[in-house]
């Protein structure tokens, strides 16, 4: 995958990536990626997350910024899961574990 090429990143800009491993799945945006490290160093405390799909990778990487110790909104308008019944479990999921849920 390409960043569009219209798309000014700041010359700060961390990337991550993740799926990289062939043994195992990296659902989290956390997974072995010194994501946390990083925004730690950066001394962030608080995360948006958005991105595809809400019932897995999503909830994966906003499970795991709580477990980090992160504040975290869930941006769901910039969000859609694999199914309808998933997603509304994975929300319920995402606030029981302390996600701000944000429309």
């Amino acid at each position: 995958a390409a960043f569009h090429k219209d798309l000014n990143l700041p010359a700060d800009t961390v990337v991550v990536t993740k799926g990289v491993r062939f043994d195992q799945d990296q659902n989290s945006a956390f997974d072995q990626t010194g994501l946390a490290e990083e925004f730690r160093r950066r001394q962030i405390r608080r995360i948006f997350v958005g991105g595809l799909a809400l019932d897995v990778c999503v909830q994966a990487t906003v499970l795991d910024a709580l477990e980090e110790g992160f504040e975290t909104v869930l941006l769901l308008s910039a969000t859609r899961p694999v199914t309808a019944e998933g997603g509304e479990k994975a929300i319920e999921s995402m606030k029981k574990g302390g996600a701000v849920i944000s429309g």
